[in-house]
């Protein structure tokens, strides 16, 4: 049924659109608040969205953009399982398989309940949340050296939790039974639930308002305004085709071709590397990355809704990185599509001068680190996304110490959480002050975080990538600097990681953490006189650097 909209007020479609946003938002702060893991509750690696009853998104919480876009795929991966008939008010789907909706890795669950005013099938209430630990061959489920999703994690296909309000016990003890830290586990579950309680109580309060036909009509309505937006933005770029390729740090080429119409925007990713090992990506993940770099671009400030989308077609070929086939693993998926993501920007540099900065550290640095807690015994899992420098543009320098645009709204852990919560002491949190990124204006700068280890048997896993190839420069700016671990072992030798699984680590023992430094923009030996001796101050520089690259004597 499509409802015409030109028979509504469009002040109460503002307002409805307006209410939609703010009960995403309350539903995200919910599920934060009562989360038993710092990985959701201080680094915010979450999202929440109410979606319309065709599962298209119409409003979304804060948190990370990557995921905000999985619940629209979530919710059509469900439906494609259950027919209409069989979803019933009460019910609550829970989904972390990428091959029946989970669309990201294992460790991602997704929480879905429909609403129903009456027999009405009105909207979707959604959220996605890590989970540090859902079984599988190592701590933490995020293995390099796996090649199968088997040896990943348990997996959740789109089962129902609830089943009419009644819980399915089943479902919740082949989970609880599957994770090294059951506990954390059933916090963050219920938690995951309370959120979507939220959402749908608000929801039926806006229905019970305005009424069922008026609250469709205005979530119709949103997704125009989004459709109109993208087009509108379609129409202003040059058309033709496009084609870029970049070198990554194996040695494999990764490929685009990009082809602008009037009427839609296409992205070609099918000439890419056959899957491999745990970094690859679902073909619905790959299409999250071309969203974020395609909605970067063209209208920043558009509704990021299901309309937005609709003039993009994402192009990929079964059985590589882009489009893994079952049975292969995805424990690393986000190091592929942060690839594509940073690919394109890249490419969008290249054809359009300008528009967008120079490169960024561009990996999500996910570094996991756990064992027994030094004063209870207790097994710990700490999952750490890591901060890193942006690239910088005509007239500013690079923002320092943030997450990637890809991985978006989200924070690091405070140290004093790290250190009360987790079996390490924080020995240095610092901005990198290793050269890279110089120019008129300099790329932001990367983090070197220490953390001391302070009891035996603990291990460290790490999947970075921009660990040999750095951010790119732009119009004469120095690319930036690269990602790694180095672990500095109590004997005093060194390591340099940048993939690794299940290393071992013990008591004094330090996981030295080093993020890349963003590409500069412009001549060094334009950079002003007083940005240097900023610099100098501030350590990021030493006086024979800045003789060597912008000429100053100090």
């Amino acid at each position: 049924m499509t409802i015409a909209t030109k028979d509504f007020d469009p002040v109460t479609f503002d307002i409805i659109q307006n209410a939609l946003e703010a009960v995403a938002d309350e539903m995200f702060v919910a599920q934060r608040k009562t989360s038993m893991s710092a990985i959701i509750y201080e680094v915010l690696d979450l999202s929440t969205s109410i979606l319309d009853r065709h599962g298209q998104i119409a409003a979304s919480g804060a948190g990370i953009p990557a995921f905000i876009g999985v619940l629209d795929k979530a919710v059509r991966g469900i439906l494609k399982k259950f027919a209409l008939a069989e979803v019933r008010p009460g019910d609550v789907f829970a989904s972390n398989d990428p091959y029946f909706g989970g669309v990201t890795h294992l460790n991602d669950m997704v929480l879905v309940a429909p609403v129903f005013d009456g027999e009405r099938l009105v909207a979707f209430v959604a959220n996605i949340a890590h989970w540090n630990d859902v079984g599988g061959s190592v701590p933490g489920s995020m293995s390099s050296e796996a090649t199968e999703i088997f040896q990943e994690g348990v997996r959740i296909p789109a089962v129902k939790l609830f089943e009419e309000g009644r819980p399915n016990r089943a479902v919740f003890d082949i989970l609880e039974v599957n994770t090294r830290l059951p506990d954390f586990l059933r916090g963050d579950l219920w938690a995951g639930i309370s959120g979507l309680k939220i959402g749908e109580k608000r929801v039926l309060e806006l229905v019970a308002k305005y009424g069922a036909d008026t609250f469709e009509a205005a979530m119709e309505d949103y997704m125009r305004l989004g459709e109109r937006r993208a087009r509108a933005a379609l129409q202003a770029l040059p058309k033709g085709s496009f084609t870029f390729e970049e070198e990554q740090d194996s040695g494999a080429m990764h490929r685009v071709t990009m082809t602008i119409r009037e009427d839609a925007f296409v992205v070609d990713l099918s000439d890419n590397p056959r899957q491999k090992g745990s970094s690859n990506s679902s073909r619905e993940g790959t299409e999250i990355a071309v969203q974020l770099a395609f909605k970067a671009f063209t209208d920043p400030d558009a509704p990021g809704n299901g309309g937005f989308f609709r003039p993009l077609q994402v192009v990929t070929r079964p059985g590589t990185i882009f489009h893994v086939e079952a049975p292969g693993a995805l424990g690393y998926y986000s190091e592929v599509e942060i690839r594509a993501f940073d690919m394109l920007l890249r490419a969008f540099a290249s054809w359009f001068p300008g528009v967008v900065p120079a490169g960024n550290f561009a990996s999500i640095c996910g570094t996991v680190v756990g064992g027994p807690h030094p004063e209870t015994g207790r097994h710990y899992t700490i999952v750490e996304p890591q901060l890193g420098g942006w690239g910088a543009w005509e007239g500013r320098d690079g923002p320092s110490g943030q997450f990637s645009g890809f991985h978006g709204e989200t924070f690091n852990c405070p140290a004093e959480v790290a250190e009360a919560r987790y079996g390490l002491s924080v020995d240095q949190a610092a901005l990198n002050a290793e050269p890279g990124g110089e120019g008129q204006w300099r790329g932001g700068k990367g983090i070197d975080v220490h953390y001391r280890v302070r009891a035996d048997d603990n291990f460290l896993s790490v999947g970075y990538t921009r660990s040999r190839i750095p951010p790119w420069g732009v119009a004469g700016g120095r690319d930036g600097s690269t990602n790694y671990v180095e672990l500095r072992r109590k004997d005093g030798t060194r390591e340099r990681l940048s993939f690794a699984t299940n290393v071992a680590v013990n008591a004094g023992d330090v996981i030295r953490v080093v993020t890349g430094n963003g590409g500069g923009y412009g001549d060094p030996r334009e950079r002003s006189r007083e940005a240097v001796a900023e610099d100098l101050k501030d350590g990021y520089l030493t006086p024979e650097r800045a003789r060597e690259i912008y000429g100053f004597e100090t």
